[in-house]
């Protein structure tokens, strides 16, 4: 899979952009400020939709013009596939090979993208709101199937949440439909569960020897699903249902008194040990970046696996995150397998002894350029 062409109108800070790309390595080279992390975003937003920086699609509309839209071509194994997305103050629409999409649901996974920024790096110990953020961003991608039960199950939740309110506040009683609401979920949930545990025993494996390799076989990792029924509980989908059933049953006076669901995927995380203590409060900060790189670079062969195609690549300014020792396995992982996209203000010697043959663009001020390899001084702020 890869973005062969991206086209820009009045989004962020680009007013018009028309430009191709390499199937290897990009390079968006520059200051900071002049529009890097918003070509990246530009092309995370072609995929899913929806921004990684914003909740706000407004935002994305350049000051004082009344729409954006963003477009690109996509090379798939059979065929190319034109995309485009509108955003206006209305709402946005989406469009495959030029027809309109009725939901976006049907959009995602046209093309499939792996986003690494610095705030990945916290993966390992931050929220647990951000690791389920990121099982469900990187899964949804690879199953349709999965982005529809996660849907629903958001859907029914919001609809029980707002009955359980009524209970705690007596604007309702009927208990009946609780339990009609609470069948519902479990139904989604069990299935949003089980498809979660398969997918992270993947992740894990694939995560597994690339933790050893970058760290000379010193650190062994083990991720795990995290959930508030047993392991035993977690074997397959019925298995699922029926403990969240009765657990639910157990819940129930607890969860009116509250107002809110006490159980389900939603309160659900991740843990990742490295030779067997939890590294989000045991690990050092190395062992935490560490765990956090190779999760992402087991995500690209697992996206491969999943779907049949290797997803593309965006790296946000994150080399400058990484010592040199982490930039070679990841520049060495990507190389000739997967198409990139990098921003940053200069590129390391590691990746310019790495890299093979990278397209490089020069951006300012919203503007891009092709261009040989040059340093770039960064003394501004952030983009």
């Amino acid at each position: 899979m890869e973005l062969m062409s991206l086209k820009l109108n009045n989004f962020r800070n680009y007013e018009s952009l028309d430009v191709s790309f390499s199937s290897g390595v990009n390079v968006f080279l520059g200051p900071n400020a002049q529009g890097k992390t918003n070509l990246l975003e530009a092309i995370y937003v072609l995929a899913l939709t929806r921004s990684h920086r914003t909740s706000t699609d407004k935002e994305l509309i350049s000051w004082q013009a009344k729409e954006a839209q963003v477009a690109g071509t996509v090379a798939r194994q059979y065929s190319d596939v034109p995309l485009s997305l509108k955003f206006t103050n209305k709402g946005k629409k989406a469009r495959i090979n030029h027809l309109d999409q009725a939901k976006l649901a049907n959009y995602i996974g046209q093309l499939n993208v792996i986003l690494f920024a610095p705030e990945d790096l916290d993966l390992v110990k931050g929220a647990p709101s951000v690791r389920r953020n990121f099982i469900d961003r990187e899964f949804s991608q690879m199953s349709a199937k999965y982005l529809y039960t996660a849907n629903q199950y958001k859907e029914v939740l919001k609809q029980r949440n707002r009955y359980l309110k009524q209970l705690q506040s007596k604007q309702a009683s009927d208990k009946l439909y609780l339990d009609v609401l609470t069948e519902q979920l479990v139904n989604f949930a069990s299935e949003l569960i089980t498809r979660r545990v398969i997918l992270i025993k993947k992740l894990d494996a694939a995560a597994q020897p690339i933790q050893a390799a970058i760290t000379q076989n010193n650190e062994q990792l083990h991720i795990q699903y995290v959930s508030q029924l047993n392991n035993e509980s977690l074997a397959n989908i019925e298995s699922v249902r029926q403990a969240m059933l009765i657990r639910f049953k157990q819940l129930r006076e607890r969860e009116i008194i509250m107002g809110t669901t006490l159980l389900g995927p939603h309160r659900d995380d991740l843990r990742f040990d490295v030779n067997e203590h939890d590294v989000a409060n045991f690990g050092s900060q190395g062992q935490q970046r560490t765990t956090a790189l190779a999760v992402k670079l087991a995500e690209i062969d697992l996206m491969k696996e999943e779907t049949g195609e290797y997803p593309v690549l965006l790296l946000d300014d994150v080399l400058s995150e990484l010592d040199s020792d982490r930039q070679t396995h990841l520049l060495a992982a990507m190389q000739d397998k997967v198409q990139t996209f990098i921003t940053t203000p200069s590129l390391s010697d590691v990746a310019r002894q790495l890299i093979h043959e990278p397209k490089i663009f020069h951006v300012d001020s919203g503007h891009l350029v092709e261009t040989e390899d040059v340093k770039v001084d960064d003394t501004s702020e952030n983009n």
